[in-house]
């Protein structure tokens, strides 16, 4: 596997707001920049054949006007395609339609900088029991499966994916990153505690794990 501690330390995350014609929206942000080449990385994030490798299996039409479902999770339109710098597209789940927008930037030193937005009416009392780490930390686990898919590793199959999200390795990785949603979440201007609960709350959710207590120990910082 990958160093947990290192790809956390390698995604930037971000909490902001967008106005919309329906109104405010949320905006949760992630990025990390890799080693590789921009058609590479557009390959990976958009040929149904590699898809499947890093993230979940994929059906549709990933074309312009395309709609596509991800096995087991949401299904969508494609809004948006310039490739090989980036798309955008619906992410309708539960009987509610968000949205996201991949965008590709060259880098320096044969890298790539994948940024990701999820943009979503969410009303205040969800956002308040589970934060941005709801979205953030399912978006953490993509990109660490992108990161290895784009090391060469072979992928893993379902079945490993799953126990390896529930073993001490995968419990590690997912404590980490609703850490950093919560530091994300304060930086945004959400009081310390609120915030604080929030992620606990999400953490226990992704997890089935219950919350340490509030004055309980915290992970070590990453």
């Amino acid at each position: 596997m990958i160093d947990i501690k290192q790809q956390i330390n390698d995604v930037r995350r971000a909490v902001g707001s967008r106005v919309l014609e329906a109104g405010e929206a949320r905006v949760v942000t992630v990025s990390q920049t890799y080693r590789g080449d921009l058609a590479d990385v557009w390959d990976a994030c958009t040929n149904a054949e590699r898809i499947p490798r890093w993230f979940l299996p994929i059906s549709g039409e990933l074309r312009l006007g395309g709609h596509y479902q991800l096995e087991g999770n949401a299904s969508g339109t494609v809004e948006r395609c310039d490739p090989p710098h980036g798309f955008a597209a619906t992410w309708e789940f539960g009987g509610q339609v968000s949205w996201i927008e991949v965008h590709l930037t060259e880098q320096p030193a044969g890298q790539v900088e994948l940024t990701l937005e999820h943009v979503a009416h969410i009303d205040d009392e969800l956002w308040a029991q589970f934060g941005p780490g709801a979205a953030g930390m399912g978006w953490d686990g993509a990109l660490l499966g992108l990161a290895i898919h784009l090391s060469g590793a072979p992928p893993l199959t379902p079945a490993e994916a799953v126990a390896w999200m529930g073993s001490d390795e995968g419990r590690q990785f997912n404590t980490l990153s609703s850490e950093q949603w919560y530091g994300a979440s304060v930086a945004a201007g959400t009081p310390a505690a609120e915030a604080r609960a929030a992620a606990d709350r999400c953490l226990a959710a992704y997890t089935g794990v219950e919350p340490p207590p509030a004055d309980g120990p915290r992970p070590d910082p990453v």
